[in-house]
């Protein structure tokens, strides 16, 4: 009993990573690396200019078939009211990997009569196709089992995200529903499900308007089949070294709403998912780079070590004296 009990602790506990690998991209923390476009469809084309950032996230380095995560994407501003952006990510988890591509239309209403003045509505509608596997070539059974294929299982699927935003100078305010078409992947025969849809609200406020600023947010999330919650509580702090130099850092928490219960020693507990991320970075003229490291906390897991994520990036256009007139990073370029 003992066994059995701490054996559904740990499934409950990388239960979300075995299944965001086949659900589109993962919400991890790469969001905090100004890249919000990566988890709102609303944020293409935020600014007058464009962004690129690429990041790659690689979990337990001395596991084997260890979860890894890249994401390239890029979005721009089309003329005063829209905005358009594409990503292309590749998730692998054990025998199971994903691949997707996204594209993204983006639609922003100035309530503002001053370009200047940040205060913006905006609307947004990812599509994308995904192509899930599932690797059982190295599956082997000394009784031969029907369901074991010896072979690349590989089926597409699409699906639509919805997001909107909402900006008035130093606030901002998020909302997505992500897998909205609930499309299924047909690769297992024991376990299927089509309700892939994820919840997601966020809001933030950078304080300070001298060479250091504060930035206080939250996210909130919640994946629809399984009513699995969680909630990020992050603080950034930015600091000009020169007009053209910005380092920043910052801490993320995460913990779900949801607990699984275990015996250890006689003794029964109740563990959550507890995360704890530091996360630093540097601007320095247009591009950027930043590092994540996640440690989970708790009396059962699975390794020592934690999730390493680098991420890189580069705005272009829009010129320093078309800028918002705001400490507003997602939106200033």
């Amino acid at each position: 009993m003992k066994r059995l009990l701490i054996t559904l602790l740990l499934l409950f506990s990388v239960l979300p990573n075995l299944m965001r690998a086949q659900e589109g991209i993962p919400v991890y923390f790469d969001y905090l690396s100004d890249n919000y476009y990566l988890v709102y469809p609303s944020m293409a084309g935020i600014g007058g200019g464009g962004k690129i950032r690429l990041t790659a996230r690689k979990q337990w380095f001395n596991v084997d078939e260890a979860p890894s995560l890249q994401t390239l994407n890029g979005h721009f501003r089309v003329g005063d009211k829209s905005g358009v952006g594409a990503i292309l990510f590749n998730d692998s988890n054990g025998y199971h990997s994903q691949v997707g591509f996204k594209t993204t239309y983006a639609h922003h209403l100035n309530l503002s009569g001053d370009f200047r003045s940040l205060n913006q509505l905006s609307f947004g509608m990812s599509v994308g196709v995904i192509l899930s596997s599932l690797d059982e070539t190295e599956f082997r059974s000394v009784i031969p089992d029907p369901v074991v294929t010896g072979v690349k299982n590989t089926t597409s699927y699409f699906n639509l995200d919805l997001g909107a935003s909402y900006s008035f100078f130093e606030f901002y305010a998020h909302a997505a529903v992500l897998n909205i078409l609930g499309t299924g992947r047909d690769l297992y025969t024991a376990a299927e499900f089509d309700n892939l849809r994820r919840y997601l609200l966020s809001a933030g406020y950078v304080f300070g308007k001298g060479a250091t600023r504060l930035e206080p947010s939250v996210l909130f999330q919640m994946t629809d089949f399984t009513q699995e919650k969680t909630i990020d509580a992050n603080v950034k702090v930015y600091r000009d070294l020169n007009e053209k130099t910005t380092i920043w850092g910052g801490l993320s928490y995460r913990r779900s709403f949801d607990g699984a219960q275990f015996q250890q020693n006689g003794i029964f507990g109740e563990q959550r998912l507890n995360l704890f991320t530091p996360i630093a970075g540097v601007n320095i003229n247009r591009f950027m780079f930043s590092y994540n490291y996640s440690y989970q906390t708790g009396d059962i897991r699975f390794d020592n070590g934690g999730f390493h994520q680098i991420t890189l990036g580069y705005d272009f256009g829009e010129q320093r004296q078309n800028r918002f007139d705001c400490y507003c990073p997602a939106a200033n370029y």
